[in-house]
């Protein structure tokens, strides 16, 4: 284990713990984490730049803010799959695209994302924000490796997370203390969010730290690289 690894912190709660949580926090998202998230997780799809046509996964979708945007991008030439672990947020995420007659251009999936139930090389991008960090630090190179599988070459990775890179914050401090106290309910922890998709073999093609109420996060951009470069 590195020492990245090392000093971030573990998710203590059950994938079935955190199916129960989301499914009860699903009604009131959007007041707290929708608000929170959402200029991060727009300018990351605006850096990820979603064409019509494309085929594209979000991992951890939640109540389909994000998933919207990306079947709106695609067009009616594309397909947007989903995948969350919370039953409820998928009802949630199936009313807004139904409300904005987007519903025949997506198929969404409640499981566990570790299981990745898509072919190899079938999207053009995967998208995942503020859910890489759900992800026990075990986990994480698990998850991108799989993320790789089902990329094509030369596909795109797209990932907001809170970031363990400004150790200094005295809020990353107490969002740490409250994480500790509080693993059940706040289970979305710092990371390396970076160097792990590097580590996953992924070409980096932009970053960006931005704040979050005082904390700090990091949009990350990567490329898969085509097999002669692999």
């Amino acid at each position: 284990m590195s020492s990245d690894a090392r000093t971030v912190l573990p998710v203590i709660r059950t994938k079935a713990q955190a199916k129960e949580i989301y499914d009860k926090m699903s009604p009131f998202y959007d007041y707290f984490a929708g608000v929170f998230e959402r200029k991060s997780r727009n300018e990351a799809l605006k850096r990820l730049n979603i064409s019509r046509g494309e085929t594209v996964l979000e991992i951890g979708f939640g109540t389909g803010h994000c998933l919207k945007q990306i079947t709106e991008a695609v067009g009616h030439e594309g397909r947007v799959y989903g995948i969350d672990i919370s039953s409820r947020m998928l009802a949630a995420s199936r009313r807004r695209l139904e409300k904005a007659g987007l519903w025949s251009r997506a198929e969404l999936t409640c499981d566990d994302a570790l299981k990745m139930p898509y072919t190899d090389s079938k999207f053009d991008a995967v998208f995942s924000s503020f859910t890489l960090e759900l992800f026990d630090s075990p986990e994480i190179p698990q998850m991108l490796a799989k993320i790789r599988r089902v990329l094509r070459p030369n596909g795109r990775i797209g990932v907001v997370s809170l970031s363990k890179e400004d150790g200094d914050s005295r809020f990353l401090t107490l969002y740490e203390w409250l994480h500790r106290k509080l693993p059940r309910y706040i289970d979305c922890r710092p990371i390396y969010a970076e160097r792990s998709i590097e580590d996953a073999g992924f070409e980096i093609q932009y970053k960006e730290r931005v704040g979050l109420f005082g904390l700090p996060a990091d949009i990350v951009i990567g490329t898969k690289p085509p097999p002669y470069l692999t």
